[in-house]
């Protein structure tokens, strides 16, 4: 036990103030435990490297494997343990049987929380189950005596205030009591009768047998878009039948035997989410992820005013997909998605990539921390263009059932293009949001006329290229903006004298 807290890092790992380990070690302590000893999953799909690994090309179709020569972690374990770290709302997926259940109810132990209490938490999902069952019911005597909506009482379910949360087969749930669901997830708060339950901060885990939204009820698709991470519970590899006989013959079940010493209390909860959100992350980074996400978003044939030409505007008007024709390039990675990402998707890309960081006892996000988080966080937030025709190569094909590697295809394809272009250092956007960054106190007329005429001239570079590409679109939006805030700074300067 001793060799199993001491971690990655050994006993060289520093303390806090309180005189325990660190909470990023205790972390990695609960995972290596976990990992070990409670859920048999010998998968190291989160791979880092410290020297150019060991390469080879298995089967007829060449499939590469790479030994890890950093310290490496299996998704199933590792997501949703920063999933309690961050507090936000992660998926498993898996066939019946995997340990869906038996991870979330780990990691609910690990909150604080006694088997008994969690037992009693989780809501099972079944296509009987009402918003009563999901919630909680008034109380009767309340309903006879009451003289208004007001006077009702509720007695809530328990669940709703427990700081983690675990929604079993999600989609065997009701389409009306989803819309409930959505509201506990999406904003906090539970609503009968004009009641309010207020939550708490809470991780969720929802489980389902498929990733494609069936079940008994079709899940709806603003409850699809409140999840932040989708991990898939992988095969049982039969090399290790030894450790299910071990565990029938010893009558031992992981949930029973959580050791005390990795068990989080909620003030170190609330303080690890602190200290995650306070990693930081290298402008050059965020560079590589907004150019990303720029090509996604971009369609050209989806408008004819610049600000509309976008996948959304396509989605939002019910218009076919297909009727308005494919981008010029269709091999670009904007003709594989049917969308781009919203709001809540890069800011879910942001929160995790700094969990894995925090977790891997970073100072501060590093490029492979972004590349091998992403696929997780989009697996549900990205929608594929199945017809389109990168996927027809054979060695492509695969990539319509393994959004995993699709994903992270997609984000080597963008930084490679990025590297191409030399973005880092050739960004004439960059450099007058810098310049209008540091504010226009004092800046004079002649200045201000200097900046729009650099603004005219990044725009006329832009217009000799003859191809809008997503990144260029991005940046033109940026600059026309810029070129208003100034003209308006320019307005206001001729009125003031």
């Amino acid at each position: 036990m001793a060799d199993l807290y001491s971690g990655p890092l050994g006993d060289a790992a520093p303390r806090d103030a309180e005189g325990g380990a660190p909470l990023d070690e205790k972390l990695r302590q609960a995972y290596f435990w976990v990992v070990n000893h409670a859920i048999i999953s010998p998968f190291y799909d989160i791979e880092f490297q410290a020297d150019p690994p060991a390469a080879f090309a298995l089967g007829a179709r060449k499939v590469p494997l790479c030994l890890p020569t950093a310290q490496s972690y299996s998704s199933y374990v590792l997501l949703p343990l920063l999933n309690l770290a961050v507090r936000r709302r992660c998926l498993l997926v898996g066939g019946p049987g995997r340990g869906k259940t038996v991870i979330a109810t780990l990691l609910a132990l690990l909150a604080g929380y006694s088997l008994r209490e969690v037992r009693q938490g989780i809501q099972h999902g079944q296509p009987q189950m009402t918003i009563a069952d999901l919630l909680g019911n008034p109380l009767p005597s309340s309903l006879v005596s009451a003289k208004s909506m007001d006077e009702i009482q509720i007695a809530w379910r328990k669940w709703l205030g427990m700081r983690v949360k675990i929604i079993d087969e999600y989609n065997r749930i009701p389409t009306r009591t989803q819309s409930a669901l959505l509201t506990v997830m999406g904003d906090d708060y539970a609503e009968i009768y004009d009641q309010i339950f207020e939550c708490p901060p809470a991780a969720w885990y929802l489980t389902a047998n498929d990733d494609a939204g069936g079940g008994t009820y079709q899940v709806i698709e603003a409850l699809r878009d409140r999840i932040d991470v989708v991990v898939k519970a992988l095969h049982f590899n039969t090399r290790f039948l030894g450790a299910l006989l071990e565990r029938i013959e010893e009558g031992v079940k992981p949930e029973d035997a959580v050791p005390e010493e990795i068990v989080f209390s909620p003030a170190e909860l609330d303080r690890i989410e602190r200290e995650v959100r306070a990693i930081p992350l290298a402008t050059g980074l965020q560079k590589r992820i907004a150019f990303f996400a720029s090509e996604l978003e971009f369609f050209e044939p989806a408008a004819r005013r610049l600000e509309y030409m976008t996948k959304d505007t396509v989605k939002v008007a019910g218009v076919p997909f297909e009727s308005l024709g494919e981008l010029e390039d269709p091999t670009s990675i904007g003709a594989q998605t049917r969308n781009g990402l919203s709001v809540r998707a890069l800011m879910t890309c942001l929160v995790f990539a700094k969990a894995l960081a925090y977790f891997r006892g970073n100072a501060e996000v590093g490029f492979e921390d972004v590349r091998q988080i992403l696929p997780f966080v989009l697996h549900d937030k990205l929608v594929q263009h199945k017809t389109a025709p990168a996927f027809d190569a054979p060695e492509h094909a695969a990539y319509r059932s393994d959004l995993v590697s699709w994903i992270r295809m997609l984000f080597d394809r963008s930084c490679q293009e990025y590297d191409r272009l030399d973005r880092d250092r050739s960004d004439p956007c960059a450099r007058e949001l810098e310049l209008f960054e540091r504010g226009l106190e004092g800046l004079g007329e002649r200045a201000v006329d200097e900046r729009l005429a650099a603004i005219e001239r990044a725009l006329r570079d832009v217009e000799k290229g003859g191809k809008l590409y997503g990144h260029l679109y991005d940046d033109v939006l940026a600059l026309k903006y810029l070129h208003q805030r100034y003209t308006n700074y320019r307005i206001w300067l001729r009125c003031r004298a």
